[in-house]
């Protein structure tokens, strides 16, 4: 089983703890949402893994050994640290003949990657000529080169248009589908919460949060139910909620919103006494939401508005 795997790994620049001994598994057939504040030391924990830096104390394996150790490293990880990495002068398909050449593969890997990361009709323009978005799925396109068992991407939506995004998304859920090992850090919480499936955060270079996404969800909110009813069945819908114990409100749309409870319960409620339900929906916090509670402490940069907001919720 190929794994990324983080033992009380620790990094010290000088006075300052980037990374303060992290405990962390990365594990095949899913997508791990790695997150965290700007200065969490998320970065900095993706370089060590690859041997970019070298730790203060711990250890950073892949499938059990060093990346430096990797034999053919390119076949055994792919990575997007930097869109920006790409000679500008070269070609798309020279940048990645380039990588190929020197990991012994062949044009055909080349012109596949290309055709899969939707560069084969610009394969031939000078990477300085590409947009931010044109570039990453050029980075993309090098981290899927070697066809690897893990796959390491930092910001891979960053510039991308809708249909790119889209495509990134899908591209991660079928490698984990394929039991890859799929980490992918982000600041995009809409995005992550799209595609991940796992999720690692970290503040202030500590493990924060080691769980699936839902776990993670369902520990940060309490459930509730929006439901909607016939106006003439309100007061009917009413007494059969408060005999079993919930506590309702209805808005001024109409919707009732029944806290702590699930649409599964509510919606056998309401077909118990025969009341027939025109709308039913659980509802609870967004990732986004439910990061920014956790990370609330752990931020190196907020603004004033944020830090205002924080103040007034504790």
């Amino acid at each position: 089983m190929t794994s990324i795997d983080v033992n009380e790994l620790t990094k010290d620049y000088g006075a300052t703890r980037a990374v303060d001994r992290l405990t962390f598994s990365v594990r095949p057939g899913r997508v791990t949402g790695f997150l965290g504040p700007n200065g969490s030391g998320k970065s900095t924990t993706m370089r060590l893994v690859l041997g970019l830096d070298r730790p203060t104390g711990g250890t950073a394996k892949i499938g059990g050994r060093a990346y430096t150790d990797l034999d053919d490293p390119l076949r055994r990880v792919g990575v997007l640290l930097d869109a920006q990495a790409a000679h500008g002068s070269r070609t798309a398909r020279d940048h990645l003949l380039t990588l190929a050449v020197s990991n012994g593969m062949g044009r055909a890997r080349v012109e596949e990657v290309l055709d899969e990361a939707g560069l084969g009709r610009v394969a031939g323009r000078r990477v300085k000529t590409f947009s931010l978005g044109m570039r990453q799925r050029l980075g993309i396109a090098a981290a899927l080169l070697g066809d690897p068992e893990v796959i390491m991407l930092d910001e891979p939506s960053n510039g991308l248009d809708p249909e790119g995004i889209i495509w990134v998304r899908e591209l991660m859920k079928r490698l984990a589908r394929e039991g890859r090992t799929v980490l992918v850090s982000s600041h995009l919480m809409n995005e992550t919460s799209s595609f991940a499936d796992h999720l690692i955060v970290l503040g202030q270079g500590r493990l924060l949060i080691d769980m699936p996404m839902q776990e993670f969800l369902d520990s940060r909110s309490r459930p509730r139910v929006r439901v909607r009813v016939n106006t003439t069945e309100s007061a009917r819908f009413s007494d059969a909620l408060t005999r079993k114990g919930h506590r309702a409100r209805q808005g001024e749309d109409g919707l009732w919103t029944v806290e702590g409870a699930r649409a599964a319960e509510i919606g056998a409620l309401a077909a118990a006494v025969g009341i027939p339900v025109l709308q039913l929906v659980d509802e609870q916090a967004t990732l986004e939401q439910a990061y920014l509670d956790l990370t609330a402490g752990a931020a190196e940069f907020k603004s004033a508005a944020a830090a205002l907001t924080t103040r007034k919720e504790g």
